[in-house]
């Protein structure tokens, strides 16, 4: 039988393959001492014979020989040093790194908040893997399929990451509130405790990244309004405060609303009171307390001096007694507190009441 030479290899032109069966056109599926086989970098070469695999090629360029087929050269009993062509199946697994693979949760994620109890979280991020094990992983996998995407394994990968995701968020007690700021950390937490699942089939989970962990609406809300209770004292006076304010607002919006607050026991004064409240709120919303204003001091008694002439009680300001018409000193003095004041003065030195 004449033996015809034939170079088993695989070009890599996709983006998304993850094994190549060869297809033997010319020869079905013979290989014999004229072989060779080409393994390029990110591939391994898997023979497999009567649905068992046999040798398995690193990247590099090969004689078929029966010295490099030790595993099936023993199967197939092979004594003629490729005499009598074999038949096997090619399989190129590619073990380069498929990266950004998208996942995100369906359903959200329900995990008990140290701070908020038991609520629902959402995420999003991606992943990226590859073979590790080629022949584990066609042992669990891959079967005798002629190609296998990334697209056949993506969706099953997603669920192992979402169930460690899951298992991490419950067991690592971390509130929602610092989720955000500690992605890297958690993202190894998840990462640790899923690799042995991708193990398991022959794979390595090489990285992951948690992009977004989200809460629901009302959740966003309510730390919100933590937050903006926080800002202006945190206490619980001010929360009620705020919250009546917010009460009588939606009661302005809706005219008819009055007799909803009278059946919610506000009963009379409800509209004085709320008013008072709403008042009280506002205060609280500076950014500091109003000085108080000092108490009004009562009016001084109006400044009187006595005559060097006659001795008449006369007007603190009167140029002449208006008894004996003697010309009198004048003296200045405070309008307010009566203080006697220099010539100059501007303001009163005992009360600081700006002068005529």
């Amino acid at each position: 039988m004449a033996l015809f030479r034939l170079n088993v290899e695989w070009t890599d032109n996709s983006s998304d393959t993850l094994v190549y069966k060869y297809p033997f056109k010319k020869s079905g599926r013979e290989v014999n001492n004229k072989s060779s086989l080409t393994v390029r970098e990110s591939q391994v070469a898997v023979f497999v014979y009567k649905g068992q695999i046999a040798d398995i090629f690193e990247p590099g360029f090969y004689l078929l020989e029966t010295h490099i087929l030790p595993i099936l050269t023993k199967l197939a009993a092979w004594t003629y040093a490729f005499e009598t062509p074999i038949t096997v199946d090619v399989y190129f697994i590619n073990t380069k790194q498929f990266t950004n693979i998208k996942w995100g949760t369906q359903n959200p994620i329900i995990m008990r908040d140290p701070e908020f109890g038991a609520i629902r979280v959402r995420g999003f991020g991606a992943f990226a893997f590859k073979v590790d094990d080629a022949k584990n992983f066609m042992k669990e996998l891959f079967g005798t399929n002629s190609t296998f995407k990334t697209e056949d394994i993506k969706d099953y990968a997603k669920t192992m990451l979402l169930s460690a995701l899951a298992d991490a968020l419950g067991e690592s007690k971390i509130s929602v509130l610092d989720l955000a700021g500690n992605t890297l950390e958690f993202n190894e937490i998840v990462k640790e405790k899923i690799q042995h699942k991708f193990t398991e089939l022959g794979l390595k989970l090489t990285n992951l990244f948690i992009e977004n962990m989200s809460v629901p609406t009302e959740i966003e809300k309510t730390l919100d309004e933590r937050t903006r209770y926080t800002m202006l004292g945190g206490s619980t006076d001010t929360m009620m405060k705020m919250a009546a304010a917010e009460a009588l607002k939606d009661a302005a919006k809706n005219p008819g609303s009055g007799g909803t607050f009278m059946g919610a026991g506000i009963g009379l004064g409800a509209g004085a009171t709320m008013g008072t409240v709403f008042a009280e709120a506002m205060k609280s919303t500076q950014s500091a307390p109003a000085k108080p204003e000092a108490p009004a001091k009562p009016a001084a008694p109006a400044a009187t001096k006595k005559c060097p002439k006659c001795g008449a009680e006369v007007s603190a300001n009167a140029k002449f007694c208006p008894e004996c018409g003697e010309k009198l000193p004048v003296k200045r003095f405070c309008s307010q507190c009566g203080a006697e004041l220099n010539a100059e003065a501007k303001f009163c030195p005992e009360c600081g009441t700006k002068q005529n």
